[in-house]
C-alpha cells in the first residue's frame, strides 16, 4: 500500500541534516520511496495531511525493561541498590502472563510517544514461569513495534556476593542455553526484521566473569549484538574496584565487552580514558536521563561521548524507575541534563533529536535501515501535531518538539503499518490492555 504524508515540516535526520518547511514523504509497503520539498508526486496513495505537523523518523528506544510496567511506584526514594533489593522478590513472582500484559502496556505507551523500535533487556527468569521471551515477542506482534529483545541473565545471587535472591538466578549453562534458544527461535537478520535478539548478562554485580565471557563468545558466534548495564552508580564502581581491582569500564574491556557490536546502558561514571576507549571501539551508550534522575545515579557524559565518536542513543529504562514510560519526553530530559552538566551548548535541540533516532539506530546496528527519513529506509515515521496550545507560536518545529511538551501524534507508522492515528492506538484496544495490566499487577 502506498501512503503519502504531505504539507508537513520534515526533519530527515540524515547525514546532511536536511529539513523541509513544507514537504512530503512517500511510502510504498514497508519502505520510504521519496522525501522532498513541496507537494507529493501524483498517484494513487492513502494521504495523511501533515498540515501543522512535524515529521521525524520514528524514535528508537535503546534500553527498557518492559516487565517492570507491572511494578511501578515502589521504592520511590531509594538508591539503585536499595531499589533492586526491594523489587527483586516482587519480580520473582513474574509469570509469562504478567510479562505479556506488562510488555503490551509498555509498548502501547511507547507507541503513543513516537517510538517505533524498542530494545528490551529481560533478565528475570523465575523457575516454572513459562516462556518469558515468547511472551515478549507476542506483545511486540500485538502492538506492531520493532523489537530488539535482549535475552538477559543473572547467575550471581546473594550467596555469591550478588544482589538478586538465589531463587532468581540461573546457572551458566542454563543462561547460555536459554540465550541460544532465543536466538535460534526468534532472531531475524533480515533488513526489515521485526524481531532481533541480543545477548545480555545483566550487570557486573549480578553476573559472574565466566557468564560475561561465554555470553560474548556465544553472541559473536551467532552474529548477534551484546548489551549490559555498566557504570551506572558510584556503588557499582566501588564494588568493582574492591572485587576485581579495576573500574567497570576496565572490567568490560578485560572481558571482551567493548566493540562496535556492543551497546551499554547508562555509562554515567566514566573516566576520560574510558570515554576515549568507547569512542575508539565504537561501543554504544544507551542514555537514560529520567531513570538516572529518578534513582539519583548522576548525569552521563553525553557531550564527551559524542565528541569521542561513540554511538549514543536514548533509553526509557524500566517503568519501575521511569513511571512515565514514554520516549518522547526523553529528548527534553537529555537536553536538560546535558546542559546542567556542560552549559547551554552541551546539547542542541537537533542533537537531542539525533540521539533519539540515528543515535539509537547506530547503537542497535541498524543505521542503514532506520533512524532517518531517506528513500530505501524502512517507513518508521512519526507525524507530530504541532498546531495545538502547547506549541503554538514556536516557529522552529524541532525546538518545539524537544523543548516543549511531548506532542500528540497525527500518525505513527512502523514499517508502513499505522500503529497510532490521531492520538489513538490503532493496533490494539487500549482499554483492554489497561484491564489486563491492572489484573497482572494485582497478581504480582
Amino acid at each position: 500500500m502506498s501512503i503519502v504524508i504531505d504539507n508537513a515540516a520534515i526533519a530527515t535526520v540524515d547525514a546532511a541534516g536536511i529539513e523541509y518547511r513544507s514537504g512530503h514523504v512517500v511510502v510504498d509497503g514497508e519502505w520510504i520511496t521519496a522525501v522532498g520539498e513541496g507537494p507529493a508526486p501524483a498517484g494513487a496513495h492513502t494521504r495523511v495531511d501533515g498540515t501543522g505537523c512535524l515529521v521525524t523518523p520514528g524514535l528508537v528506544n535503546t534500553h527498557h525493561h518492559l516487565y517492570q510496567w507491572a511494578s511501578r511506584g515502589l521504592a520511590a526514594d531509594s538508591t539503585l541498590f536499595e531499589w533492586l533489593v526491594e523489587l527483586y522478590p516482587i519480580w520473582g513472582r513474574l509469570d509469562a502472563g504478567i510479562t505479556h500484559a506488562a510488555a503490551t502496556a509498555g509498548l502501547a505507551r511507547l507507541a503513543l510517544t513516537g517510538c517505533t523500535t524498542v530494545a528490551d533487556h529481560h533478565y528475570v527468569f523465575p523457575r516454572d514461569a513459562g516462556d518469558q521471551v515468547d511472551a515478549l515477542v507476542s506483545a511486540f506482534g500485538r502492538i506492531g513495534l520493532r523489537g530488539h529483545i535482549v535475552r538477559g541473565s543473572m547467575d550471581r545471587g546473594v550467596s555469591e556476593g550478588g544482589l538478586p535472591p538465589d531463587n532468581l538466578v540461573e546457572d551458566v549453562e542454563s543462561a547460555l542455553l536459554g540465550t541460544e534458544h532465543a536466538i535460534d527461535t526468534h532472531h531475524d537478520p533480515a533488513p526489515n526484521a521485526r524481531i532481533r535478539i541480543a545477548a545480555g548478562p545483566c550487570s557486573p554485580f549480578t553476573v559472574t566473569e565466566r557468564l560475561m565471557k561465554e555470553a560474548a563468545e556465544l553472541a559473536r558466534r551467532k552474529g548477534v549484538r551484546l548489551h549490559t548495564h555498566l557504570a551506572e552508580t558510584i556503588d557499582e564502581e566501588r564494588q568493582c574496584l574492591a572485587e576485581v581491582g579495576c573500574t567497570p569500564a576496565e572490567y568490560a574491556e578485560r572481558l571482551g565487552w567493548l566493540g562496535d557490536d556492543v551497546w551499554l546502558a547508562h555509562t554515567v561514571h566514566l573516566a576520560p580514558g574510558a570515554i576515549r576507549v568507547l569512542g575508539a571501539t565504537g561501543t554504544g551508550s544507551a542514555h537514560c536521563p529520567t531513570s538516572n534522575g529518578r534513582l539519583g545515579t548522576g548525569i552521563a557524559p553525553v557531550r564527551e561521548l559524542i565528541e569521542a565518536g561513540a554511538p549514543v542513543g536514548l533509553g526509557v529504562d524500566g517503568a519501575a524507575s521511569n513511571e512515565s514510560g514514554g520516549l518522547g519526553e526523553e529528548l527534553h530530559q537529555a537536553l536538560l541534563q546535558a546542559r546542567q552538566r556542560g552549559g547551554p551548548q552541551a546539547l542542541t535541540v537537533r542533537e537531542a533529536l539525533w540521539l533519539a533516532t540515528m543515535g539509537g539506530a547506530r547503537c542497535l546496528g541498524r543505521q542503514d535501515e532506520i533512524g532517518s527519513l531517506e528513500p530505501g529506509k524502512l517507513a518508521d515515521i512519526a507525524v507530530w501535531r504541532m498546531d495545538g496550545l502547547a506549541h503554538a507560536g514556536i516557529a522552529d518545529p524541532v525546538a518545539a518538539l524537544v523543548l516543549g511538551a511531548t506532542p500528540p501524534l497525527r500518525a505513527l507508522l512502523a514499517g508502513g503499518r499505522t500503529v497510532v492515528a490521531d492520538g489513538e492506538l490503532r493496533t490494539a484496544d487500549e482499554a483492554a490492555i489497561t484491564r489486563e495490566l491492572r489484573a497482572a499487577s494485582g497478581r504480582l
